[in-house]
């Protein structure tokens, strides 16, 4: 039946990672051949961003120029707390938008990355009352937020704006439990709000896609023929109220692979989630540093170290030998490693007991 009154399909083509020529330039071609067939399995939403360079461009012409308006859905989102001063600069993204697009109007519109200090840049900005005039005038259908921060933060922020019809955050099975990234606690709080859910990051920003060889093999083992990616994919759609789950496709197999396993998903069975079960468990394998991320430590450093940033990067090295985008996610804002002083401040204040100091060295030896 689909949520807001459309039925989009459970599967979501985000457009952040689309496929790029030698030289850089998109690959206009392909991209088209991925539209295509996205739209001809019956999946509709396409979600983009002001922030994303080129995307919006991109998409107005193997998109938006190339079929009928109303055979798919677009969102896009302005990220209001990056070079904004003024209401008039913050609502200028939404305008600069629409002329990239040309798509006339969004379907959906969100107000991107709350969390943290960001979400009341958006109050103060008065763009929650720009997104309501938006949608009177018929340039929006339906106004929500992408949200990277905690659950009450999101539980305060859908208490404040019961005019938020949708949530898009961040939901996966790794991050389940997670205390950061805290997918079940938000998705919960979003239930309770009774506000309905697009997914972000379903596999870890592609890392759930090529899991450890101990996690891929539990997956080969439970159905060979259905790949580490689908069942991410299909996880996080057996979830209550989710609207449709994202997934930064930038190749023709990937596609294919994410059409077959939501295109006729039915839910998981009891066996299905004990298979997930079981790839926790393999997860679990690794000695990773037992940071839980409540941030204790990062109060009280002199030199503004983005401890636990540095810690979920060292554990997705030892993972899947990539951190990058961990320190990225939740090191931005704060200090390398390496500027540590060795104040011992921090291990003072660590539930957890964790030598951080020696830890960060090793930190350092990755990041920097």
């Amino acid at each position: 039946m689909g949520y807001l009154g459309q039925d989009i399909g459970k599967l979501g083509f985000g457009l952040m990672r689309l496929p790029r020529l030698e030289d850089g330039s998109f690959d206009h071609e392909l991209i088209c051949q991925m539209v295509d067939r996205f739209l001809e399995n019956g999946f509709t939403y396409f979600d983009t961003a002001w922030i994303y360079t080129g995307s919006e461009d991109e998409i107005a012409k193997a998109l938006v120029q190339r079929h009928p308006r109303e055979s798919y859905t677009l969102a896009t989102k302005a990220i209001s707390w990056i070079g904004c001063k003024t209401p008039e600069e913050a609502q200028a993204q939404f305008y600069q938008s629409l002329e990239r697009t040309g798509a006339g109007y969004f379907d959906y519109y969100l107000l991107h990355m709350t969390g943290g200090p960001r979400t009341q840049v958006f109050d103060i900005l008065g763009m929650w009352d720009f997104v309501a005039r938006m949608k009177e005038e018929g340039l929006i259908r339906h106004v929500g937020f992408s949200h990277h921060g905690t659950a009450e933060e999101l539980d305060e922020i859908l208490t404040a704006h019961p005019q938020a019809e949708f949530v898009q955050l961040q939901v996966n099975y790794l991050d389940w439990e997670n205390p950061v990234n805290q997918s079940r606690a938000t998705l919960e709080v979003a239930v309770k709000h009774g506000v309905p859910v697009v997914v972000m990051e379903p596999l870890r920003g592609g890392l759930l896609a090529e899991p450890p060889a101990n996690v891929a093999r539990v997956f080969a083992e439970a159905e060979p023929a259905q790949s580490p990616a689908a069942w991410g994919l299909q996880f996080v759609a057996n979830q209550p109220n989710i609207i449709t789950v994202l997934s930064g496709m930038n190749s023709l197999e990937q596609m294919d692979d994410n059409i077959a396993a939501l295109k006729d998903f039915k839910g998981f069975g009891p066996e299905q989630s004990a298979v997930i079960d079981a790839a926790l468990a393999a997860f679990d394998e690794f000695d990773l540093v037992p940071c839980t991320g409540c941030n204790y430590c990062a109060k009280v450093c002199p030199q503004n170290v983005g401890i636990s940033g540095a810690f979920l990067a060292m554990n997705a090295d030892i993972m899947f030998g990539r951190h990058v985008q961990e320190w990225i996610n939740w090191g931005s804002g704060r200090n390398k490693p390496s500027a540590c002083i060795e104040c011992y401040a921090c291990e003072s204040a660590c539930p957890q007991g964790i030598s951080i100091v020696e830890k960060l060295k090793e930190a350092a030896e990755l990041i920097g």
